[in-house]
């Protein structure tokens, strides 16, 4: 293990007083103030005056002086603190981990204590490092983070969106594309009454539908001590959360989470199985250059494949190579993801979304509650782990995305 090379040389820094500060900049204070008493000091005993020093200068001098000696015990503690780090070298990486909230050793014993929960040999140390709830064991916060951050990985539709983490019912107030009413602008005669005009706001309300997800660990994968159960219970919850998000996102489901099933800028294609190059073209021209910048294609594997053999008039396929886009294609200069949860060129179906996907507001609480359930799924010689999670979407801004709907 290397030693911290920028821990051990810059001065360490901390609030004081509710004033960030280092020790090079506490002595440059401390030398100001010393100034300011040798300023007093040289009035007092102004060569030609004889007086005794004011009531006023007395409290200056006690302030000063007690600023310099605050000054000093901080520049003591700071030096004692930067000696120990110093001390400690290669030893001391738990710091800098310490300095973002919880150290590197916390989360190894949480991790271990989560491992050990599940494989059933807990010892009485660990377990205090568990809480314990009526149907089972809540698995430690840095676990559950691990978790949210692998769905944001494998799912780029929740990664685009516009994302509020925050609990209760969220109102997003925005203005309709379409609204009929708008502030009015046009030319005016002096001493003429000017006709007012007013934007009519609406708003979209986001609230919390709860979810969750099981995942069953065999039994005999947990008995085999060489098995990595830790990140087999990650991995596959993150995959099951990740698809379901990614479902809802994308089609919603009537009276739960709009997603973007409920998308009001739609181009329906002539086809109920195939599309043209002009649609195509009309469904990324339907969303306006400000938001072309972030704007993205969606579709499903099968409808991806139809495009791949689309040309233009030149004999040019739609679809080109590119190996600096997501999955190496694009599609008229934009990149193409492609999703399962997306539905093939079918009749009625919404085929294809476009546009920037930071028009989507979704509402997740990231605080997700993970419990371990080994005597539930005993009789099935497995254990459980479920999370619960809640969330909401809606599209809070209808110009920044369209989707292509095939023929009825």
């Amino acid at each position: 293990m290397m030693k911290n090379k920028k821990l051990m040389e810059m001065d360490i820094q901390f609030f004081a007083g509710g004033k960030r500060g280092n020790i090079k900049a506490l002595r440059e204070k401390r030398a100001l103030k010393v100034g300011e008493l040798e300023k007093i000091y040289s009035e007092v005993t102004k060569e030609g005056e004889e007086r005794a020093v004011t009531e006023e200068e007395q409290k200056e001098i006690e302030r000063i002086e007690s600023e310099i000696e605050e000054i000093d015990r901080t520049i003591s503690f700071l030096e004692t603190m930067k000696a120990r780090f110093q001390k400690v070298g290669e030893g001391n990486q738990q710091a800098a981990i310490a300095s973002q909230g919880e150290t590197r050793a916390e989360v190894v014993e949480e991790e271990r204590a989560f491992e050990d929960y599940i494989r059933n040999t807990v010892s009485e140390n660990r377990a205090e490092n568990m809480e314990f709830g009526e149907n089972g064991a809540v698995i430690p916060r840095t676990i559950a983070n691990r978790i949210v951050k692998k769905v944001y990985d494998i799912c780029p539709v929740l990664e685009k969106a516009t994302k509020y983490n925050v609990k209760g019912t969220l109102v997003i107030p925005f203005y309709p594309k379409d609204s009929g009413t708008d502030i009015a602008m046009g030319y005016q005669n002096e001493f003429m009454e000017i006709t007012s005009g007013s934007g009519s706001f609406d708003s979209i309300t986001l609230g919390g539908y709860l979810a969750g997800a099981l995942t069953l660990v065999s039994q005999s994968l947990i008995n085999n001590s060489q098995f990595n159960i830790l990140s087999f219970v990650i991995d596959h919850m993150a995959y099951n959360i990740s698809r379901w998000i990614e479902k809802e996102l994308l089609n919603g489901t009537d009276s739960k989470v709009d997603g973007l099933g409920k998308l009001k800028e739609t181009i329906t294609a002539a086809g109920q199985t195939a599309v043209t190059p002009d649609e195509i073209i009309r469904l990324q021209d339907s969303v306006k250059d400000s938001f072309q910048g972030k704007a993205v294609w969606i579709m499903s594997p099968s409808t991806r494949t139809a495009l791949r053999l689309l040309k233009d008039d030149m004999g040019r396929y739609l679809l080109q190579d590119d190996i600096t886009a997501p999955f190496g294609k694009t599609l008229l200069g934009k990149p193409v993801y492609i999703s399962d949860n997306m539905p093939d060129m079918e009749a009625g179906k919404r085929a294809i979304f476009y546009g920037d996907m930071s028009g989507l507001a979704v509402k997740m609480n990231e605080k997700m509650n993970v419990q371990v359930l080994r005597e539930k799924y005993a009789t099935q010689h497995a254990v459980g782990v479920v999370a619960w999670l809640e969330m909401d979407a809606k599209v809070e801004n209808e110009q920044k995305i369209s989707v292509l709907k095939m023929a009825d």
